[in-house]
């Protein structure tokens, strides 16, 4: 691990409570928020071990990443903070926009006003497989469920019911094959991957991984349980010629660092 150069503050453990109190909210752990009930997840009721991995899509919760993949998104945010790593933030694929939220509330508690959160997604859920381009996504039906549309309208709203919509929350809208290549960004300090298919996986890759700075960390969402995704990542490493020591979060989610 690099150095961490910024030391704690003296508030630090008012700032963890506050964003350990986030985490239950964002998650739905707080209120114990049951499953949506039309997901292709059977799950009826709120089971806190789903719920920290992960494993259901909750009903009201701005996030579906689970608690273990939440905390680890936070951390890496507070570590690129301690550590000088230059660079924006960006999230692809966010679904309510929960786990953005949680980064836009490290940059905030750390008052680090000189780094942007960017919320990417289509805003409309999963585009339909391009089996012709990406054999990989031929099987999947991820654009079928409505569930993971959610419009660019409620996840600002979403933002500004923490506090937290401003000027260092920038949002993009579209395909990942159209917009990434029109992220402005020129530095990147954390790329966090949701898009779940193979396209959806290698495109943020591709646009985005020369903009990472050097000891900047890549977070791949459903690296364990979608096989495309898994796929996609190895296919980038080949054609970079790299070869990351990709680390567990909770047997789902991977993260990796950028030497």
């Amino acid at each position: 691990m690099p150095p961490l150069v910024r030391p704690l503050p003296a508030d630090y453990p008012s700032i963890r409570q506050h964003l350990d109190a986030l985490e239950d909210t964002l998650t739905g752990a707080s209120n114990r928020d049951p499953p949506l009930p039309g997901s292709p997840l059977k799950f009826r009721r709120y089971n806190p071990k789903i719920r920290r991995l992960g494993l259901d899509w909750p009903s009201t919760a701005m996030t579906m990443v689970g608690r273990k993949r939440l905390h680890n998104f936070r951390k890496l945010v507070e570590r690129v903070i301690r550590g000088n790593v230059p660079g924006d933030i960006i999230e692809t694929g966010v679904w309510r926009g929960g786990a953005s939220i949680m980064a836009r509330a490290v940059l905030d508690a750390w008052q680090a006003g000189d780094r942007k959160v960017i919320v990417a997604d289509s805003f409309e859920g999963l585009p339909p497989p391009s089996p012709g381009q990406w054999p990989a996504d031929e099987a999947s039906d991820l654009h079928t469920y409505g569930e993971l549309a959610v419009s660019l309208e409620q996840v600002q709203a979403n933002f500004e019911r923490f506090g937290l919509l401003d000027e260092q929350v920038v949002f993009l809208k579209g395909w990942f094959r159209d917009t990434m290549s029109k992220v402005e960004s020129n530095r990147l300090a954390i790329i966090r991957l949701d898009g779940d298919m193979y396209e959806s996986t290698i495109d943020p890759l591709v646009h985005l991984y020369d903009r990472l700075s050097k000891g900047g960390w890549v977070i791949v969402d459903d690296y364990g349980v979608i096989p495309a995704c898994k796929q996609a990542v190895h296919d980038f490493f080949e054609m970079k010629g790299i070869r990351p020591r990709l680390r567990a979060i909770d047997g789902i989610g991977v993260f990796f660092r950028k030497a």
